[in-house]
């Protein structure tokens, strides 16, 4: 018996079309990096209808190529020759965030289409404002190089209310960048920045239905619904403790679950004891830790059998986000951490 992670694709379509009612006038950059935010590519067929679909580098485009005929946006960009060919033969958008990747892109005949990444804060990633400057007027002297959008990117748009969203907006809006393209939006901002959607928005953790925020958002479906069978049941003596370490002891006789998940197919092992399992529509609290294979759950009087199904995520009862903060982590981790062990399969 394995843990399964179910992925909706009625959930997949009502996630998208929230995007497309916050941003109804904006492309959409269907964000499918790190296979599909751990969804799997070739598992998330509604998403294929974004207008241009996003991966971090080569490799993820390559595999991409192979579901989708869609432009992808190739967010590292390139930085040699080599990677120029087979970005160019794969039909990416290149995004140039650094000066040094513009000799590269200039070295071809070929028709390109670049996104100009500017730093406006979150200093990570991203051109100067006189690095962006010098990027458009070297590029005009090059007919086959089309500057397709000028990007930036919040660093803390997941803050409601944060000052520097206003600080970064009001930077990108001040950029000499008359007549091309702007993308400014992640999920938060798609959410709760209307200001700044422009032409372009790049949705992402919200398109598997989970919220850029810290609480879940009841306009959006969880897309994963991970789960795991029941494969042994026993009663713990007061005082005797289950799992690694001791860390949880019965203050009563106490019927345990076992269920066939662990940290090795991605339940996050820091989960704290009462992290909440639900359980033929009841709530059961973790109890001990989290194990490479196995996690064992209180189940007080519930009447349960060997095979039921244990659901970790993806309920209207038990979110991953509440999940993530008995975790100390975020949604975002947890979905990109479920491992190849998990038999993954699709329902409407």
């Amino acid at each position: 018996m394995h843990a399964v992670a179910s992925i909706s694709q009625s959930a997949l379509s009502h996630n998208l079309s929230v995007v497309r009612e916050y941003a109804p006038n904006s492309k959409l950059v269907g964000m499918v990096k790190a296979n599909a935010y751990g969804h799997h590519l070739d598992l998330i067929k509604p998403l294929m209808q974004a207008d241009i679909l996003a991966v971090s580098e080569l490799s993820e485009a390559r595999q991409l190529r192979l579901l989708s005929t869609r432009p992808i946006l190739l967010l590292s960009g390139v930085f040699n020759d080599n990677e120029l060919l087979s970005a160019i033969q794969l039909n990416c958008h290149l995004v140039l965030h650094d000066l040094s990747q513009l000799s590269v892109i200039t070295n071809t005949n070929q028709s390109i289409h670049i996104w100009l990444k500017v730093d406006t804060g979150m200093h990570r990633l991203g051109l100067s404002e006189q690095d962006l400057n010098t990027c458009l007027q070297e590029l005009k002297d090059h007919s086959n190089i089309h500057v397709e959008c000028v990007m930036s990117h919040y660093a803390c748009a997941d803050e409601e209310n944060h000052l520097q969203n206003t600080q970064q907006l009001n930077s990108f809006n001040q950029l000499a960048i008359d007549g091309i393209a702007r993308s400014m939006a992640n999920s938060a901002a798609i959410l709760n920045l209307p200001e700044s959607h422009f032409e372009y928005v790049r949705p992402g953790i919200m398109l598997y239905g989970v919220s850029p925020f810290a609480v879940a958002d009841k306009r959006l479906q969880p897309v994963m619904e991970l789960s795991a069978p029941i494969i042994s049941i026993k009663t713990i003596k007061t005082g005797e403790s289950v799992g690694y370490g001791a860390t949880w002891c019965a203050s009563v006789d106490t019927k345990i679950a076992i269920i066939g998940i662990g940290y090795g197919d991605g339940y996050p092992r820091h989960a704290k004891n009462n992290t909440p399992v639900l359980i033929n529509d009841t709530l059961c609290p973790l109890a001990g830790r989290v194990s490479m294979d196995l996690i064992c759950v209180d189940i007080g009087t519930l009447n349960v059998s060997v095979g039921d199904k244990a659901i970790l995520w993806g309920h209207d009862k038990l979110s991953i986000e509440t999940v993530a903060s008995y975790s100390d982590t975020i949604g975002y981790e947890l979905l990109t951490s479920v491992s190849s062990r998990v038999n993954f399969m699709t329902h409407d």
